[in-house]
């Protein structure tokens, strides 16, 4: 597809790195010569210096042939603008980057409506809230819903004297009775769909699948049940800092924030009466100490300093805070801090070009099914994919033992009304169907692209 992105910070560079790798010819447009001149020197695309709400830019970069426009600079409003333009222009779809607090849900269906956006991205409420469902089931590393949250894939790391250290898939399918699916593990860098004869060891990281019941019964069978984070400490008045708050006071949760900046402090008091904000530097471990971080439930490193975030998770692993959450944008950095004991890594710029490659693969689909869902697992080396099947195609009405599919590659799940369930050999695939479907080393635009 021809893809326009306009801004190329941090937020852009993702997105334009993920579309480019996706197979896509992508323009990029950037009032900055050098940021234009580097970005098609790193990513293959191509380049235009100038701003993205301007008609001639727009139309010298094609824009009345583009199938997907994007604009991701720091204006809202900016944003906004550019893809008003572009749809008047010829631009088939329009997706524009709106992050600030003010735009409330109601201001964003209006905009969407008049402006015709497609979709409207915020990356630091995205982040928020895929760590405020990780607070939700504290031994979890990563947590994804799928079709309103009526299933979920559980990423977990099985540490050494877990009972399921030195077990087969089909001894543990035996022991425990809980309806679930171990559907990908990653061991030593590498991703595997696994069989049932795949024994399992400490330090695998794994992915699970089932309804959040199910998933609550295993993991009190494996002794892993935990309540979810009451008390949170969060590092950082950031954009991410305040949605995370908002959805944690909704909860009922005790919130407590810490930052150095008294106007940000002071913007936090107004804007959060709930939460207990704090002015002072959390990189002297005596004003956390002070704060009671070794009584928290929860600790969250939201700062925009990757390092800063590295460090100060460390210290509250020290203090045997039960659940650590790090953000961490550099990839370098997020490998790093698997490494050195920080499971739980959140990362805003990846977490916005999953979305974007997914809704980007989903406007490709043309063999009646359409993707709901991609999600980005297992550090990112395999694939979690929701597909509603809208009509009969090559594999609908037939038992899936019947099906071949790919290598490594897995019918997870299917939701069939409000019924999530686990499938065996026996059950087929109906038009209505959610089908969720995981896949490492593969690229799946269409539910058919899973046969052979």
């Amino acid at each position: 597809m021809k893809i326009i992105v306009v801004g190329c910070g941090k937020i852009g560079a993702t997105i334009i790195e993920s579309l480019v790798a996706e197979g896509h010819d992508v323009t990029v447009i950037d009032k900055e010569p050098s940021i234009v001149s580097e970005s098609v020197e790193l990513y293959d695309c191509m380049g235009i210096c100038g701003s993205g709400a301007d008609c001639k830019t727009l139309t010298d970069s094609g824009i009345d042939g583009c199938d997907l426009f994007v604009s991701v600079t720091g204006s809202d409003e900016f944003n906004m603008l550019s893809c008003f333009m572009a749809k008047r222009l010829g631009a088939a779809h329009t997706i524009a980057r709106i992050r600030n607090p003010e735009y409330n849900d109601h201001d964003l269906v209006f905009l969407r409506r008049e402006l015709g956006l497609s979709m409207a991205i915020n990356p630091e409420l995205l982040a928020a809230r895929e760590v405020f469902n990780t607070l939700q089931l504290p031994s979890a590393v990563k947590i994804e819903p799928f079709s309103r949250r009526s299933f979920e894939m559980i990423e977990l790391r099985i540490r050494e004297g877990s009972p399921i250290d030195g077990m087969s898939l089909i001894e543990m399918r035996k022991q425990y009775k809980q309806k679930f699916l171990i559907c990908a593990v990653r061991r030593d860098g590498e991703v595997v769909i696994p069989h049932g004869n795949f024994v399992l060891k400490s330090g695998d990281h794994i992915g699970i699948t089932a309804s959040p019941a199910e998933i609550q019964k295993l993991f009190k069978a494996l002794g892993l049940s935990k309540k979810k984070a009451k008390t949170i400490m969060i590092l950082g008045a950031s954009r991410t800092s305040y949605y995370l708050s908002k959805m944690l006071l909704e909860g009922g949760s005790t919130v407590k924030v810490i930052d150095q900046s008294a106007e940000r402090c002071a913007e936090f008091c107004e804007s959060l009466p709930g939460a207990i904000i704090i002015k002072g530097d959390a990189a002297q471990q005596d004003v956390l100490a002070e704060e009671g971080i070794s009584a928290a439930d929860a600790f969250a490193a939201l700062t925009g300093i990757d390092e800063e975030n590295i460090l100060l998770s460390l210290f509250a692993e020290s203090q045997n805070v039960p659940k650590v959450v790090a953000k961490i944008n550099r990839n370098e950095f997020g490998s790093l801090a698997e490494k050195i004991g920080i499971e739980s890594i959140v990362s805003p710029r990846r977490t916005i070009a999953n979305v974007l490659v997914g809704y980007a693969r989903g406007l490709q689909n043309s063999m009646g099914s359409k993707m709901e869902t991609l999600y980005k697992i297992m550090d990112g080396d395999a694939e979690a994919l929701e597909f509603n099947i809208q009509q009969e195609n090559a594999i609908t009405g037939i038992p899936l033992k019947e099906i071949k599919l790919k290598k490594n590659i897995l019918i997870a799940g299917i939701i069939r009304g409000r019924r999530p369930f686990i499938p065996t050999g026996d059950d087929s695939i109906s038009v209505g169907d959610m089908v969720i479907v995981l896949a490492a080393g593969h690229r799946i635009n269409d539910i058919t692209d899973i046969i052979k």
